[in-house]
């Protein structure tokens, strides 16, 4: 005779068996999205730019958001954020900000992020309540370690120093800190403003500078001339890699893969892994 604790006993058992069946799952995704990252910069941190395109306070607030939704998908997967340089907007938002995120196959995650993005909305800056379309570029590029030697010609480099700090008060460098590198065989500028130490500042504008060397060295050899062109589209229509539609509908859709979603929150709240997948599914772990 059957009892009440036998089925209670096998319920258990086949919760068990679902819960271990998951967990396994994930693992083999895990294993399956690794192997799609098996370019040697792949498993390397990375640096993200984003810069505000035309139109003032409308785009320089969407390079905000943007922001935030990076900082909050790395703060999802665990991996420790660095802001290099941050200029603020004039009246809200930012016009660019640079953000070194540190964490195993942070760049392999990244790379299809590179392009411009496209936001549609209602402006909460337009008293008319007007739908406003807005652009903002993001550039990433994988952090080099100490495993990747690229060498610089000191005298190809030029330097130039001036105070970091906020919009005043307490918080302005009364020392020149801050420092931009340029580099004169390829127009790199770097800045960086991260620390209070003029020589850890213009250390790590060093290591930016060979990890955007590198990143252009490893676009040549994979032949990917046209990809390094499209990073420097104008940030307006016609150029962008995804769409973020707020209004009259709820859509953010990337055009190179057709993936899309309605749950335009979540995105912008740090959920990118979807557009991620998809990317690399598409293009078989491939540079952006």
């Amino acid at each position: 005779m059957l009892t009440f604790d036998f089925f209670k006993q096998n319920a258990a058992t086949e919760q068990e068996l679902d819960s271990q069946y998951a967990q396994t799952i994930k693992v083999l995704e895990e294993l399956e999205f690794k192997n799609m990252l098996g370019q040697e910069e792949d498993r390397l941190s990375a640096v993200i730019e984003i810069n505000s395109g035309a139109g003032g306070t409308e785009s320089q607030d969407w390079a905000y958001m943007l922001m935030r939704m990076y900082l909050m998908w790395a703060e999802k997967k665990g991996f420790s954020v660095k802001e290099i340089e941050l200029t603020q907007g004039e009246t809200a938002g930012i016009k660019s900000v640079t953000l070194e995120i540190q964490g195993d196959y942070v760049f392999g995650n990244l790379k299809g992020e590179n392009g411009v993005h496209r936001l549609v909305r209602i402006s909460p800056f337009d008293s008319n309540a007007r739908r406003h379309t807005s652009f903002a570029s993001v550039y990433v590029y994988p952090l080099i370690d100490d495993t990747i030697d690229i060498q610089i010609n000191p005298s190809e480099i030029e330097w130039e120093t001036f105070r970091s700090g906020g919009k005043g008060g307490q918080n302005v460098n009364k020392v020149e800190t801050a420092v931009r590198l340029y580099h004169k065989p390829s127009g790199i500028v770097i800045k960086n403003q991260e620390s209070r130490s003029q020589l850890q500042n213009k250390d790590k504008a060093l290591q930016m500078l060979k990890s955007q060397l590198y990143e252009r060295e490893m676009r040549r050899k994979l032949e990917t001339v046209a990809a390094i062109e499209s990073s420097k589209k104008k940030i307006e229509w016609g150029s962008q890699i995804r769409n973020y539609v707020l209004h009259p509908y709820k859509l953010v859709k990337d055009l190179r893969t057709d993936y899309e979603t309605s749950d335009v929150q979540e995105v912008l709240n740090g959920e990118l892994d979807d557009f991620i997948k998809s990317y690399l599914m598409e293009f078989g772990g491939g540079r952006a």
